[in-house]
């Protein structure tokens, strides 16, 4: 199993984050995809998911309240739920990091 996400960084590279259980997961696909693609892909080191703390706290976040809590029977159903979840979390649910504020209140605040 392989979790990637991709990112472009300020450095002026691309680079892919992935996180590897097993070297067995290793694709040649992805690969050669990021050769011709020009990406860099650095891995998170087996056993050191606090490397990316931030992903695994959104991807246990977006599991918990939105995946677990519906049964898609379509991949549009699947659509709609995601942007009513993703918009909740964006501009009305209080974030601890942000002083049990939200984004939005955050960012008006800060302003």
């Amino acid at each position: 199993m392989t979790d990637c996400f991709y990112r472009n960084t300020q450095r002026s590279t691309n680079q892919v984050n992935c996180r590897l259980i097993g070297t067995e997961y290793t694709s040649k696909a992805m690969f050669f995809w990021s050769k011709e693609s020009g990406v860099k892909l650095s891995f998170i080191q087996p056993g050191k998911p606090t490397q990316n703390a931030f992903v695994e706290s959104l991807n246990g976040k977006f599991r918990n309240e939105c995946l677990n809590q519906h049964w898609f029977r379509t991949l549009d159903e699947a659509r709609y739920e995601i942007e009513l979840w993703r918009e909740h979390y964006n501009n009305v649910r209080p974030h601890s990091s942000l002083n049990f504020m939200s984004p939005v209140e955050f960012a008006k605040q800060a302003a």
